[in-house]
């Protein structure tokens, strides 16, 4: 299976897709961060493409990490702190950079829940629809540990300093409605206009001198954005130790448990 798609349509708009709809399209594993990575390498390199629509396969956007390979000793998380560290760095937080690095305007069409590190991989793009179903959580709290991707970085610079702290220190989801009111998307469609209008809002910048777009996006970011690479560095540190923590061992275990118990 391609776990990334990417589909360029005449006007130079290019359709990602997390293909991953078995596991809700979790990022945090390797072989998913390499596709997200290999895509926007290769779309960024097309001289035809203006900007990218990124969206997920399926009923979800994006569960953020795949519970499943979180215990000790599977995925980014190993038995000794210092490796889960430098796990993060080689792992997932080398996405926030590379959509930090990409030129082309990136619109996220949220097509149902944005979860954890999903969350996180709409706010490293430029602009975000919802779907009237989407929702979204800065969970990492609700499991024992701290967002190692980055997003206590970009949240804050989304939404404001006290609806970062109210999303991160709770854990709750917030509805697409209440996303909008706290800037986190910029419009609510239903979901079955989802796609359109994002393809819409991507054709009205795409109409523009492409250079102009990459250069006005490259200088967006550099005057708005600062001292990413701190973040990332404190926030694997960090989220190394609350791997260890029992807190996060039971908050895991039980999240296991009640996902069993919804399948049953």
């Amino acid at each position: 299976m391609t776990l990334v798609t990417t589909e360029r349509d005449a006007a130079g708009i290019v359709t990602m897709t997390l293909n991953a709809p078995e596991t809700r399209n979790a990022i945090s594993e390797l072989p998913m961060i390499e596709a997200i990575l290999a895509a926007l390498t290769e779309t960024q390199a097309d001289p035809e493409a203006r900007v990218i629509v990124l969206t997920g396969a399926g009923a979800a956007f994006s569960s953020g990490g795949n519970i499943k390979s979180m215990a000790p000793g599977q995925g980014l998380v190993d038995k000794v702190p210092a490796i889960t560290r430098r796990n993060y760095r080689a792992g997932i937080q080398r996405l926030p950079l590379a959509f930090e690095d990409c030129d082309l305007p990136i619109v996220a069409a949220v097509n149902g829940p944005a979860v954890g590190a999903g969350c996180d991989l709409t706010l490293m793009c430029d602009l975000r629809i919802a779907g009237a179903s989407a929702t979204f959580a800065e969970s990492f709290v609700r499991i024992g540990i701290v967002p190692g991707d980055g997003g206590a970085w970009l949240l804050p610079r989304v939404v404001g300093f006290a609806r970062a702290s109210e999303m991160a220190l709770t854990g709750d989801t917030i509805d697409a409605q209440t996303a909008l009111s706290y800037g986190l998307v910029s419009r609510v469609v239903p979901d079955a206009e989802l796609l359109t209008e994002a393809r819409t809002i991507a054709g009205r910048i795409a109409a523009n001198p492409p250079h102009a777009v990459r250069m006005t996006r490259r200088l967006l970011r550099q005057a708005y954005n600062r001292d990413l690479s701190v973040t990332l560095e404190l926030s694997s540190a960090m989220q190394a130790l609350a791997h260890e923590t029992d807190d996060y061992t039971r908050a895991l275990a039980a999240m296991r448990a009640r996902i069993e118990k919804s399948r049953s």
